[in-house]
């Protein structure tokens, strides 16, 4: 098997991740960071994340291991005082895994060119220096106008993220949906939104479409674009997937309550 160790720039991450490549190597694997079966991150949320965009292109034979280095994240199973139990676990492979969707992010610009970006989390569109003017397209069809900060597009996964301190709703990963928050929205006589979190379907999509002439920020995941004035952006559920090696995943809802209410501890 292809082994591939990714981490952070972290002292820990860094020892912890030099003691893993040693103990796969041992054990028989091919660490390298071409073509690898499987990504190991060490460090934490957002090490995994940087290693979903370094290898999104390569998605579908590919399948991540989280080794966290501080506290357990949404994203890794396995702690730092564990490498030799996740070889152990390696060494019995058999290919398991589960998948969630992610976000698919199409952006036409001013110019009629066009971008396309696969998000693991979350995308968003917001202006810093005012209010953003864009109408809301579901499915094709015209929902509203919104005013306010920006708006929130975000896969099951990236829910308790964002998403969620935007006031969105917490969505169990294995929903194929994607869902839209809107960043403080502005309600009066005059403008008028839904003011609630919005679940979409797995067959629709959302398209939104600002108002012409007007400097917005486009963000995927951790990412940032503002140098280019934005026509419009559709969201909807991307084809591909991420896949997790599955040896012992934790409960989803133990997460949440490990990282949000921390009642069992």
């Amino acid at each position: 098997m292809r082994v591939w160790v990714f981490h952070n720039s972290g002292t820990k991450s860094m020892d912890a991740a030099h003691a893993l490549s040693k103990k796969l190597q041992a054990a028989g694997f091919q660490v390298s960071p071409a073509r690898p079966e499987v990504v190991i991150t060490v460090g934490g949320d957002g090490t995994l994340l940087s290693a979903f965009h370094r290898y999104n292109a390569s998605l579908d034979s590919i399948r991540f291991v989280g080794v966290h280095t501080g506290h357990l994240g949404f994203y890794t199973d396995w702690r730092d005082y564990e490498l030799d139990e996740l070889v152990t676990a390696l060494k019995a492979d058999n290919g398991q895994r589960i998948g969630y969707p992610l976000l698919d992010v199409k952006v036409t610009y001013a110019d009629d060119s066009t971008g396309h970006y696969v998000a693991l989390n979350e995308a968003t569109l917001k202006r810093v220096t005012g209010t953003m003017k864009t109408d809301v397209m579901i499915s094709g069809n015209f929902f509203e106008s919104f005013r306010g900060d920006g708006l929130c597009i975000s896969t099951p996964t990236g829910s308790t993220g964002y998403a969620k301190s935007a006031g969105g709703a917490v969505l169990h990963p294995r929903l194929e949906a994607l869902q839209m928050t809107e960043i403080a929205s502005i309600n009066n006589r005059v403008y008028r939104t839904l003011s609630s979190p919005i679940i979409i379907a797995p067959d629709e999509w959302v398209t939104l479409k600002p108002v012409p002439g007007i400097n917005y920020t486009m963000t995927v995941d951790q990412f940032s674009m503002s140098d280019r004035p934005v026509k419009a952006i559709s969201y909807r559920i991307a084809s591909e997937r991420i896949y997790f090696a599955k040896y012992r995943h934790m409960h989803f809802w133990d997460r949440v309550e490990d990282a949000f209410i921390g009642a069992k501890k």
